[in-house]
């Protein structure tokens, strides 16, 4: 079944033996999957399972009131809609149901007219929400650059600076925090290069045991050391006319960095244990997380190196920084995970998109990355919900309770700052100010909402 035909889910819970074939036959033939009970009690626990778009829920049942189930499907299913439906009805219960969250309050017998139009709201409130993720994947598409997704203006920036450098850049030093995305902007680099059909190696410095760190970057000569059985080409060797990434290079030994700089400089390696000399042609590009200036400044790391390796600084943005592209990355993400789980997932539901939006990410895309795969990898819905977010989080990630589950202060004051001036500058105009801001027009509603800007 592909993501698009596949139906939405109903609970139907009702004590009356009657009246609940004959609802769910109708359901049915409005093409919901349809899950009817007689109990309250079994269809909470089926809940969890099952995980309805919607329920249909009789208002008055001996075990439980279906204000009652209500509210349990609201604190265990935030996002399916509650119809309630009843044989007594009164202004009293209406308003009660609307106040629990009803989607809707229907009196018995049913309209099937007016039940049919709220199924098919429901069905379109799912529809809308698989477009609007296939939308958001066609914008992610479009803004792709080397598997970097990045439609804010910071991003846009930076794919210009490396077509630009690209070709002639030697040496690169990328920075930015851990999950930003810096071995991608490293292959970018590398293919937009000169040379985009030679090898690209990485080297992991925080991975390399220091003993043998020189011998990794290199090579040596049999018999240069202990177990040193065989001779060993080094990676500036086997990168010859190609691209060395040397990640997190901010833990490479203080020894070997006046070797690393000859290398740079005058590309010249020496085997351990050899007397020769070799000669290489190898565009290096190298990352951190840290302040190499600052550590320059302390004495724990060489400025000469570094001001070698920063001839090009590039600095990746945080995610809390570009958070109008999350909807993009999202849409991305599952797109990949649904193809390789070999599952219909389409997409997410606003209260899932606001977790989403709310979190400061301090793992950073990568962080994102993961969230998505963990709760496509356990969710049973072909819709992510707030639940299954909150749940594929990490602990140390876990969102603040509903009520608080806002951005940090600060952050919310600068972004909006950023909105206002924005505004300012195109006289109000909305979509002038979500171009200029680098996000969607739905995702500057969505901020002018949430800050209450006027334009």
């Amino acid at each position: 079944m592909t993501a698009a035909a596949a139906r939405p889910r109903l609970m139907i819970i009702d004590d009356d033996a009657a009246v609940l074939p004959l609802v769910e036959r109708f359901a049915r033939s409005c093409r919901f999957d349809v899950s009817a009970y007689l109990s309250a009690r079994e269809a909470l626990a089926a809940l969890a399972d099952l995980r309805p778009d919607a329920a249909l829920v009789d208002l008055q049942m001996p075990e439980l009131s279906g204000i009652d189930v209500l509210k349990e499907i609201g604190a265990t299913e935030p996002d399916c809609q509650v119809i309630l439906m009843t044989g007594n009805a009164s202004v009293d219960t209406a308003i009660e149901a609307v106040k629990a969250g009803a989607l809707d309050y229907l009196s018995k017998p049913l309209d099937f007219d007016r039940l049919r139009a709220l199924l098919d709201g429901v069905r379109e409130s799912r529809r809308r929400r698989e477009r609007l993720l296939s939308a958001e994947a066609a914008v992610a598409a479009q803004t792709e650059f080397h598997g970097i997704i990045g439609r804010a203006a910071v991003m846009q920036q930076l794919f210009a600076t490396i077509r630009r450098l690209a070709p002639h850049a030697r040496t690169v030093l990328i920075g930015g925090e851990t999950g930003t995305g810096k071995e991608l902007v490293a292959r970018a680099l590398h293919a937009e290069g000169a040379r985009p059909g030679k090898r690209f190696l990485t080297v992991n410095c925080a991975a390399v045991v220091e003993t043998l760190f020189e011998s990794e970057l290199f090579g040596h000569v049999r018999g240069a050391f202990t177990g040193a059985t065989d001779a060993k080409v080094g990676m500036f060797e086997h990168a010859n006319h190609g691209t060395l990434f040397l990640d997190e290079i901010g833990e490479l030994p203080a020894a070997l960095q006046p070797k690393l700089l000859r290398a740079i400089e005058h590309g010249e390696i020496q085997r351990v244990g050899s007397l020769e000399s070799k000669r290489v042609d190898v565009r290096v590009i190298a990352a951190t997380n840290r302040d190499l200036l600052a550590q320059a400044g302390e004495g724990r790391f060489r400025s000469d190196l570094y001001y070698r390796l920063s001839v090009v600084e590039l600095r990746l943005p945080p995610l809390r920084e570009r958070l109008g592209d999350i909807p993009y990355l999202t849409a991305a993400f599952i797109g990949q995970l649904s193809a390789r789980l070999g599952r219909p997932i389409t997409g997410l539901t606003p209260e899932a998109e606001r977790v989403l939006a709310a979190f400061h990410w301090p793992g950073n895309v990568r962080e994102l990355r993961n969230t998505i795969e963990r709760a496509c990898m356990l969710s049973t819905r072909a819709v992510l919900s707030e639940r299954d977010i909150q749940s594929a989080m990490s602990r140390q990630a876990t969102p603040a309770p509903r009520a608080e589950r806002t951005p940090p202060a600060t952050l919310d004051s600068a972004q909006k700052a950023q909105i206002e001036q924005a505004l300012r500058q195109t006289g109000g105009n909305k979509a002038a100010a979500a171009k200029q801001l680098g996000v969607s027009r739905r995702s500057m509603y969505r901020y002018l909402e949430r800050f209450d800007v006027k334009a």
